[in-house]
């Protein structure tokens, strides 16, 4: 350490803590320090009372804080988000002189008898950043690594039986805070637990599992290596007839092995000086064979996702059921891999992932992004001799404690820290001490065992598939289909991609988590999810924290049920024959054959279910597949769909029996297309002949034509079937998504649709030319265009009478200079209907909201929902709530009385409705700032643009698009009495 720096400012590890080791349980005693803390929080440490850690100092007008958690979410300062800029002076490894430093105390009694006093051990999960202890007035140590346990030998300090006063100094900034620039919100304190053991003598103080397996034999190896002062250890484990001396090697002729897919744990146990550590054992041997990543001797694709720790209330300091919640949710929606951005996760996190089988990438707590800002990353720490010991003390901290975690399947040395010669040692400290796993860094490929990138475009992945770059190396997306909002779009094409290629070992979703935190409208009083820049941040990088497959509050996002259904392990591909349907089952699963699955079919027309029952599948092997025949379906003169569903037979860790698993559908039956008679008019209430009502005193300036009226100057439809509405009007704007617009500080978003606001796509202009009226049609025709710009859209509105309603057919060209490569956002009508008419009923694509890069997690039905309960509150409102290849769509009172609208596709539409307008929309920056209106608003698509993942990653692919060429879209509008 550096005389000349303070110590928190120092690069290199501080001396006290002891040598870093595993996490373990143990019977020897424990006792905890979690609770309510004295509190001071000084503006910087020149302010920090004097000798508030002697045991005498009086703290009683002190505040109680919470241990853990961040002194931010409790009143104290503010939280800050950036994604890659530090919110400080750039000048490493010095921080601002307002540092603000919290200050802690708390008294304790260890009971008696307290074991082994003298070897008493003080062990800190988690502090941020930097922290210093005292216990009973002597100092004991410091550390730094915020998200890495340290611990301190406190035996010689310790009065067991009387009260003690530990005292810790915290430091918001200090050196390390350059290597924690983690794309998060910045949070400081004591944010995981804190808790006091005993080490009692001869007992186990470190170990290391060795449980391989080969695949060829089934065959297991184990060998359970101690600690040198651990004294006549011994491993058992019963179900193995296992009792050896600690250190000897095993060999097992067969037992189960661990994966992901069946975890299979051995409870065991590790004894030494009447002392009992808790063994789970899993068996499996991971191995990159060529370019091929391998578990057991099997290819694995990891289908994952990136996980930051996070609670809307809480920040980081997560609870137990927190990562249950988590892990409950990943299980059910096939994602089978973690990797644990952008540093090691809290110990538990680990154990449940042992327990239920997901894949880690335990990632180190490093990230230096915000020298990339520099030219060349000038003064970045990874390549400056002085910071090679911290670097090197992180990665240890990480092995030592994660290495005897059979769900731990790859080291990774951190994220986006550049290069230098500080990544390349560690690389070497990590292969040195652990063979058994491969290490990951996606920012320098030769300080790495897998080639990994974040969002290469889906072309890109192709070519590394086929044996482009690197060659020699498995192919990871540590981070791909940015989750920002509505989206990502494009999962299905990247999925094809993994399955196709051998050498794609898959990729994993940024990220899992929208991490805004719950805050209130100091105006309005609403609780909301407060981003960046809602919490007086000096800088900050907006909602590019909401970026996760499930909301702040762990709801998933349409995101999510897209994920599952692209990623799902079963492939059901319905082929109708003669007499018979032919239904195949084809299991993507590397291990785990479908013996907890039953099979259900269901039979659907616009009328609804028509036919439900078993089917009869044999149990598929890993890697096998089926076909089996389902009877011929019955004829139902209507369009008829079947889905069959794959669900869990019986329950389990993870969900309840019934839960579905997968799902396949195809339509059986096309059913006769709707029929609309010539003579239409002739049943409609009103005579077909358009007449002018001018002089009429109810209906001034006015055209009545079949069920409807219509403004004689602007052609637009005013009333169906005696009820007021507004439109329907030409429409191709869209509130824009986090994919679309450039969200936060950084020049991002999809390139094509940042031309829509710029060139006026948002404040288009109608202008009607001519409204001609006979017996049997109405047209309208007119023009839609951007003030200042040449360009827009000719439009003829061709209205007919139809029993009960009126039929449109809309068709429109683009006119003048159409900008080169602008896509449209949409095209379709947008009209007003009576906010009574708030449910909704519709025969196509749901129950949720679809898009045309984002639509495997819906199928075919006669489904209902509320306007509201349409609705996907994402953190930053945009676009969302679509249905798509929708064949008809009610909108009727929800209280059951009489009236209402019906809108009916040839043959499809896209349908949306909701209370406020698109505008509002594109407005609001938050969810509660949407007010209903008097109306509710529908919109009636022909097609919408694709989502992408611009907002970090591939714009919307060409086949998505919506290219601005001439369009013909026919929709019919029937009232309901």
């Amino acid at each position: 350490m550096s005389p000349a720096l303070p110590r928190h400012l120092d690069p290199a590890p501080p001396p006290g803590p002891l040598p870093a080791r595993a996490a373990f349980p143990s019977s020897a005693p424990r006792l905890s320090l979690n609770g309510d803390w004295r509190f001071h929080l000084a503006p910087d440490p020149a302010h920090v009372p004097d000798t508030f850690w002697s045991e005498t100092f009086d703290d009683t007008a002190w505040d109680l804080l919470p241990v853990p958690s961040h002194w931010q979410l409790h009143g104290y300062g503010t939280p800050v988000y950036t994604n890659i800029r530090y919110p400080f002076p750039v000048d490493p490894p010095y921080v601002p002189q307002e540092n603000p430093t919290g200050c802690y105390r708390y008294g304790f009694r260890p009971p008696e008898p307290w074991p082994d006093p003298d070897r008493s051990v003080l062990r800190f999960e988690g502090v941020d950043s930097f922290f210093t202890v005292w216990l009973n007035g002597t100092e004991v140590g410091s550390a730094g690594g915020s998200r890495l346990p340290s611990e301190f030998a406190v035996g010689h300090l310790l009065r067991p039986g009387t009260e003690n006063v530990l005292a810790v100094q915290v430091h918001q900034w200090s050196a390390g805070s350059y290597l924690e620039d983690q794309d998060t919100w910045w949070l400081s304190g004591v944010f995981r637990e804190v808790s006091l053991h005993t080490r009692p003598a001869g007992a186990v103080t470190d170990y290391r599992v060795h449980a391989g397996y080969t695949s060829a034999t089934g065959e297991g190896v184990l060998c359970v290596d101690v600690d040198a002062d651990a004294v006549d250890a011994r491993v058992r484990v019963p179900e193995l007839g296992v009792d050896v001396p600690a250190g000897e090697r095993v060999t097992l002729p067969r037992v189960e092995p661990w994966s992901a897919e069946l975890p299979r744990l051995y409870e065991g146990s590790l004894t030494a000086a009447g002392t009992v550590v808790p063994l789970r054992i899993g068996f499996r041997t991971v191995r990159i064979g060529g370019h091929v990543f391998t578990v057991n001797g099997r290819p694995v694709k990891l289908h994952g996702v990136n996980r930051h720790e996070f609670h809307p209330d809480r920040g980081r300091a997560l609870t137990t059921r927190d990562m249950l919640d988590d892990v409950v949710l990943m299980k059910r929606h096939h994602i089978n891999a973690v990797r644990t951005s952008h540093y090691p996760p809290h110990p538990y996190f680990l154990d449940l992932c042992d327990e239920y089988g997901l894949y880690i990438i335990d990632e180190c707590d490093l990230e230096t992004h915000g020298f990339i800002l520099e030219a060349g990353w000038r003064g970045n720490p990874s390549d400056d001799p002085a910071w090679e010991p911290a670097y090197l003390d992180r990665a240890r901290r990480m092995v030592e404690r994660d290495k005897n975690r059979p769900s731990v399947v790859i080291w990774s040395l951190g994220n986006e820290a550049g290069k230098g010669r500080n990544l390349h040692a560690m690389r070497a400290w990590i292969s040195g001490r652990d063979t058994s796993r491969p290490v990951h860094y996606s920012g320098d490929v030769e300080c790495s065992d897998i080639y990994s990138q974040t969002y290469r475009e889906h072309a890109g992945v192709e070519h590394i598939g086929t044996g482009g770059e690197h060659p020699e190396k498995p192919y990871l997306m540590c981070e791909y289909a940015h989750a920002m909002g509505n989206g990502p779009g494009g999962l299905a094409d990247y999925q094809r991609l993994f399955e196709t290629h051998e050498r794609l070992m898959g990729g994993l979703v940024w990220e899992w988590n929208d991490q805004s935190l719950r805050t209130r409208d100091p105006l309005s009083g609403q609780v909301f999810f407060g981003y960046g820049g809602d919490f007086g941040e000096e800088i900050h990088d907006g909602n590019y924290i909401a970026d996760g497959l499930l909301l702040p509050d762990r709801t998933p996002t349409p995101g999510l049920l897209e994920l599952k259904a692209v990623i799902q392990p079963l492939r059901l591909t319905i082929v109708p024959r003669s007499g018979t349907v032919g239904v195949t089952v084809r299991n993507t699963l590397r291990f785990a054959d479908t013996s907890a699955l039953r099979f259900l079919y269901d039979v659907v027309t616009d009328h609804g279910m028509v036919d439900s029952g078993p089917l009869d599948v044999p149990v598929i092997p890993a890697g096998g597949e089926v076909t089996c025949a389902l009877p011929g379906i019955a004829a139902t003169g209507r369009e008829t769909w079947l889905t069959v569903r794959a669900v869990l037979a019986v329950a389990t860790r993870w969900a309840p029996a019934g839960y579905e698993v997968a799902f396949g559908q195809a339509r059986v039956a096309e059913g006769a297309p709707p029929q609309e008679p010539e003579a239409a008019a002739r049943h409609s209430r009103r005579p077909p002949a358009a007449e002018r009502l001018s002089t009429d005193q109810h209906l001034p300036g006015q055209l009545a034509f079949g069920e409807g009226t219509f403004d004689v100057h602007t052609g637009r439809l005013r009333s169906l079937g005696g009820t007021e509405l507004e439109g329907p009007v030409l429409d191709i704007w869209r509130a824009m998504t986090d994919n679309d617009r450039e969200p936060g500080a950084e020049l991002r978003g999809s390139e094509a649709a940042r031309t829509w606001r710029q060139r006026g796509l948002d404040r288009m202009r109608h202008r009607t030319d001519r409204v001609h009226a006979d017996d049997t049609a109405l047209t309208v025709h007119g023009r839609l265009a951007p003030a200042s710009e040449q360009f827009g859209l000719t439009a003829t509105y061709h209205w007919s009478a139809v029993p009960g309603g009126l039929r449109l057919r809309l068709t429109a060209a683009p006119d003048g200079p159409w900008p080169v490569d602008m896509p449209l956002p949409r095209f379709g009508v947008r009209l007003a209907v009576p906010a009574a008419w708030s449910l909704v009923r519709w025969f196509g694509l749901g129950p949720g909201e679809s898009y045309p890069d984002s639509r495997a997690a819906v199928r075919v039905g006669r489904w209902e929902h509320t306007v509201d309960a349409l609705q996907f509150p994402y953190t930053f409102p945009q676009e969302n709530g679509h249905r798509s290849e929708v064949r008809w769509a009610e909108l009727t009172p929800s209280d059951g009385s009489a009236g209402g609208i019906r809108f009916e596709g040839r043959p499809h539409l896209g349908f949306t409705a909701r209370r406020w307008t698109t505008e509002d929309l594109d407005a609001a920056r938050h969810p509660h700032e949407l007010v209903a209106r008097d109306r509710v608003h529908v919109h009636l698509d022909l097609a919408q643009h694709g989502l992408g993942s611009a907002s970090c990653g591939p714009d919307t692919l060409p086949a998505h698009r919506l290219t601005a060429a001439p369009m013909d879209f026919t929709v019919v509008l029937r009232a309901i009495p």
